[in-house]
C-alpha cells in the first residue's frame, strides 16, 4: 500500500468524514487516494487555503473531533498560516497536512521549496516533517493525540510527496488508531484530591461570589456542567466574550459577558463587587480584564481558576486556589461534592441585586434596541436577528468576524436555545473567518443552519467562498454589514481625535448584486423593516445559502459598548443607561 492509501485509511480510522484543502501540484496523489474512498470521506474543495483553515477551525469549534485541512506546498502553505495560528491559540484542535516537494529535491532550489516544519512551529502545538513513509501511521497517529490531548490545539505535519508514492511493508508497520484520541478531550484529567472541596469551602465562606465560563467550557462541552453547578450552590454566572452561550440568557443566574468588548455593564459590577471569582476556562487575558485595569479591586486572593492547561494558572493573579483538569470533570466533581446543608440561599440578596441591575440595563437598552432612524443601527438590527432566530424555533450554529459585528453583538445577542453555538475567533481577531466558516459549521452539523456575520472589510477577503457555498449547496444565511470602511480601525482613529481618517475607506460593496452573480438569493435592508422580511425569507429559505446586505451604521459614528474606548472619552463604562456617546 503508497502511503496516500495509508494516510486516508488512516485518517477514515480516526472518524474523519471532512477534509477541507485546495488542489496543488503536490497533493495529486493524495487526491487520487481521496477520489478511491468518496464513500467514506468527503473532500471539501475551498477557493483559497485561509479559508479553507478557517472551514476546519469551525468544524473543531462546533464538534468534539479535530478539523482536517489540507494544502500544497509553498504559497498555500503560507496561506494557511493565519487559521492554524488561530485554532491554536483558540484551543481549537485542528490537523495540517501539507503536501510538500519530494525529498530528494530539498535544498536545491526547487519551485515552492520551503520549511514548513520550521514555519508552523511557533504557532502549533507539534510541526513535524515525515521523512519515512514507515512512519506515517505512527506520527498520523501522534498527531490526533496531540491535537486532541491536554489543552486542544492545532498539529501541522508536513509530508513529501514521495512519501506518498513510496510502497509501504503493512506486515512492517500498524494501521491501529487510538480510540480515545478520535476525540477531544482525549485522557481528560480530574483534578488533585481534596481541591474540590477545598473550593467548596471558599464558595460557602464567600457572601457575592461570581462564577466566570470561558472559551474552555466550550471546548470541553460543559455549559451544562456550569449550569448545574450554578443553581446547586445559586451562584450567578458571566462569561467571556468566548463563553457566551454557556448559560441561557433568560436564566436568573445568567449575568451577562464581562470585560471589555461588547460587555455588560452590570457584568462587569458584578466582578468589581463579588469577593469571591471562580473563573473556569479562562486565561484571564486583556480583553477579559481590560488590559488588567480592571476590576479596579485587584483579584488577588479573591479568585479560583480551574483550567485544562497549568501553564495559565496563576499566570496574572495571585489565586487563592488554582485547579488544574477538564472542566467538565472538575464540575462533575464539584457538584458531587456539594454538601446537602450547602447554605445557597444566602446568596440571594447577591443575585436579585445583579439581577435588579440587569433588568435596568435591558429596560433602557430599549431606546435603542427600537429605534428606527437611518443608516440602520446595529442595535436595531441585532434585535431583528434576535426575534428572526427565536421565530424559527430552530438551533444555529453562529459564526460572528471578530470585526464589526462583534461589539454590538456580544451585548445584545440572545442565545436561549442551549443547542445553539455563537462563536468569534478571538485569539489572533483576524477577518475573513465568517464566510468559510459556515462551510465547517454545516459540515459539522447539518441538522444546525450555519450563520455567517462579516462587515465589508471582512467580506472583500473571502468573497470567492460563495461559489463553495452555492456549488455544495449549503443553507448558510450569510449577513453582511456594509458601511464602506474598516470600521473597528476607523473608530480607533477617531478615538485619538483624527476626525481626517486615512487608509480606512473603501467603495460600499453591492452585497446583493455579488450574491446574485453567485446564484444566490439575497436581499438588501436598508431599515428595521426590510431587515426584518429579509430575515423571515432567510430562515425559511432551504435551497441552498442566502445572502443579506445590511445597510448598517458604522461603529466609528458612535462609540459602540467598548469599557476602554467610553473610559478613554470620559464617559462612565459601568453606567446602565442608554446613552450615544460621539468620538469627537
Amino acid at each position: 500500500m503508497n502511503g496516500a492509501d495509508i494516510l486516508v485509511k488512516m485518517l477514515i480510522g480516526y472518524g474523519v468524514d471532512t477534509v477541507f484543502g485546495v488542489p496543488g501540484d503536490t497533493n495529486v496523489p493524495f487526491y487520487e487516494s481521496l477520489q478511491m474512498h468518496e464513500d467514506e470521506i468527503t473532500h471539501v474543495m475551498a477557493r483559497d487555503e485561509r479559508s479553507a483553515g478557517y472551514m476546519a477551525d469551525a468544524y473543531g469549534r462546533f464538534t468534539d473531533r479535530p478539523g482536517i485541512v489540507e494544502c500544497p506546498s509553498g504559497a498555500g502553505a503560507m496561506y494557511t498560516l493565519p487559521p492554524i495560528a488561530e485554532s491554536n491559540a483558540s484551543s481549537v484542535p485542528v490537523i495540517l497536512l501539507t503536501i510538500d516537494i519530494p525529498l530528494p529535491g530539498e535544498g536545491r532550489g526547487v519551485l515552492t521549496e520551503l520549511d514548513c516544519a520550521k514555519l508552523f512551529e511557533p504557532v502549533t502545538k507539534l510541526s513535524v516533517q515525515i521523512k519515512s513513509a514507515d512512519k506515517l501511521p505512527e506520527i498520523i497517529r501522534r498527531a490526533f493525540r496531540v491535537a486532541c490531548s491536554g489543552k486542544p490545539g492545532a498539529v501541522h505535519l508536513q509530508i513529501p510527496e514521495d512519501m506518498l508514492l513510496a510502497e509501504v511493508d503493512l506486515e512492517k508497520v500498524s494501521l491501529h488508531v487510538e480510540e480515545e484520541c478520535k476525540t477531544f478531550p482525549a485522557f481528560p484529567t480530574r483534578s488533585a484530591p481534596g481541591l474540590v472541596e477545598g473550593l467548596i469551602e471558599a464558595l460557602s465562606q464567600a457572601e457575592r461570589p461570581l462564577i466566570v465560563s470561558g472559551g474552555g467550557v466550550i471546548r470541553a462541552c460543559a455549559g451544562d456542567d456550569i449550569l448545574a453547578v450554578a443553581e446547586r450552590m445559586n451562584i450567578p454566572v458571566c462569561t467571556t466574550m468566548t463563553g457566551q452561550g454557556t448559560m441561557p440568557d433568560d436564566h436568573d443566574l445568567s449575568i451577562g459577558v464581562i470585560g471589555d468588548n461588547g460587555y455588560h455593564p452590570h457584568a462587569n459590577r458584578s466582578m468589581e463587587e463579588s469577593d469571591f471569582v471562580l473563573f473556569v476556562g479562562s486565561r484571564m487575558g486583556s480583553v477579559v480584564t481590560i488590559g488588567w485595569t480592571f476590576p479596579k479591586i485587584t483579584l488577588s486572593k479573591r479568585v479560583a481558576q480551574i483550567d485544562i492547561n497549568p501553564d495559565i494558572m496563576a499566570n496574572n493573579y495571585e489565586n487563592v486556589m488554582s485547579i488544574a483538569g477538564d472542566a467538565k470533570l472538575v464540575l462533575r466533581d464539584l457538584l458531587d461534592a456539594v454538601p446537602n446543608d450547602f447554605d445557597g440561599a444566602k446568596h440571594k440578596p447577591w443575585i436579585d441585586h445583579l439581577n435588579s441591575l440587569r433588568r435596568n440595563f435591558w429596560d433602557n437598552a430599549q431606546a435603542l434596541l427600537t429605534n428606527e432612524s437611518t443608516p440602520l443601527r446595529p442595535e436595531r438590527a441585532v434585535r431583528c436577528f434576535n426575534e428572526a432566530l427565536e421565530a424559527s424555533g430552530k438551533p444555529a450554529l453562529i459564526y460572528s468576524d471578530a470585526g464589526t459585528p462583534t461589539p454590538h453583538m456580544t451585548r445584545f445577542l440572545k442565545i436561549n436555545d442551549p443547542a445553539t453555538r455563537f462563536a468569534i475567533p478571538r485569539a489572533f481577531g483576524g477577518l475573513g473567518s465568517a464566510l468559510p466558516a459556515t462551510v465547517g459549521a454545516w459540515r459539522a452539523d447539518p441538522t444546525k443552519r450555519p450563520i455567517g456575520m462579516f462587515g465589508d472589510g471582512s467580506f472583500g477577503m473571502t468573497v470567492g467562498e460563495l461559489e463553495t457555498l452555492v456549488r455544495l449547496q449549503i443553507p448558510a444565511i450569510l449577513i453582511l454589514f456594509n458601511n464602506g470602511h474598516f470600521g473597528w480601525i476607523k473608530g480607533l482613529h477617531r478615538l485619538k481625535g483624527h476626525n481626517q481618517c486615512f487608509g480606512v475607506d473603501f467603495t460600499p460593496p453591492r452585497g446583493q448584486a455579488i450574491a446574485e452573480a453567485f446564484d444566490m438569493k439575497a436581499w438588501t435592508a436598508k431599515s428595521a423593516e426590510q431587515l426584518d422580511t429579509a430575515l423571515a425569507e432567510a430562515f425559511a429559505w432551504r435551497k441552498g445559502p442566502c445572502f443579506i446586505d445590511v445597510h448598517v451604521e458604522s461603529i466609528a459614528d458612535r462609540i459602540p459598548p467598548v469599557y476602554s474606548w467610553l473610559n478613554k472619552k470620559g464617559e462612565d463604562p459601568l453606567s446602565l443607561e442608554a446613552k450615544d456617546v460621539a468620538f469627537i
